[in-house]
């Protein structure tokens, strides 16, 4: 399910769209605004040596509710597993969310992409996993019933986006649409199932999502939806240590992950 990567480098190097490299799209979020100033930390923490209890940072591309229901067993099967004890840990939204990775305020977390090539290099998150054989995919849906054909449909209008910096389900399709000369407004609203709701109930013509979040969303929202466009496969999140992390404990958790391969729970993942 998870392999180690190599280097840091595996990341930067699978980051083009449409012959458009990492950096590129990087600069059309600076542009934007969008650049990630630190902040107090809002929530999470390092904990101490003692406590043996490490944050979990998750992002939060749907409700707290639902990402403990999915990420609780599993962190409580890594505790058990590495022999310290892991805690879930997410924010009210992914700018909020942001803010508390720029201060180094989770001890381990799961990011996009995007995030990844931020907080690597400060406050040097590393990473230590991904899901193997899995590539991340951007997409933008509307209603069923609604007479968009393709993107150029949806020119002068407000779309709806979780995030600024929500990789695949914000930063490619803009710069897709940027890139094709389409204008359009964009909307942040906070989660990737407020923006299949939004469509849904006609708020918006069309939000950008991912293919995972979209197949979690609620069967009553997700069977008005349809995608109308999807990105190209990308490297998919990164579970992140911060370096504050001792190397002892770092290396017992890590280990604890990688050995859900081989678990029967962990399969389920």
């Amino acid at each position: 399910m998870y392999h180690i990567l190599e280097s840091r480098r595996e990341f930067y190097q699978g980051y083009t769209f449409k012959g458009i490299m990492m950096k590129k799209i990087l600069r059309i979020v600076f542009y934007a605004g969008i650049l990630v100033i630190p902040a107090s930390v809002l929530t999470g923490g390092h904990a101490t040596a003692a406590e043996k209890a490490y944050s979990f940072g998750i992002v939060p591309q749907q409700a707290a509710s639902k990402l403990a229901r999915l990420w609780s067993p599993i962190l409580k099967r890594i505790s058990a597993k590495s022999g310290y004890k892991v805690v879930f840990k997410t924010a009210k939204n992914i700018p909020t969310f942001e803010k508390v990775l720029a201060e180094g305020g989770y001890d381990l977390s799961y990011m996009n992409p995007y995030h990844y090539t931020v907080f690597s290099q400060n406050p040097g998150y590393r990473a230590f996993a991904k899901q193997a054989n899995k590539r991340i995919r951007g997409i933008v849906v509307v209603r069923k019933d609604s007479a968009i054909e393709n993107l150029k449909d949806l020119s002068g209008s407000q779309l709806a986006f979780p995030a600024p910096a929500a990789f695949a389900a914000s930063v490619l399709p803009r710069a897709k649409l940027s890139n094709d000369g389409i204008p359009f407004m964009a909307k942040y609203v906070s989660s990737h199932d407020s923006v299949y709701r939004s469509v849904a109930k006609g708020l918006f013509k069309a939000g950008g999502g991912i293919q995972r979040t979209f197949g979690n969303v609620d069967e009553k929202t997700r069977n008005q939806l349809k995608v109308l466009w999807q990105t190209d496969g990308f490297t998919p999140h990164a579970f992140e240590t911060h370096p504050n992390v001792p190397q002892d404990a770092a290396r017992a958790i890590e280990q604890a992950f990688l050995g859900l391969n081989a678990d029967a729970e962990g399969k389920n993942f």
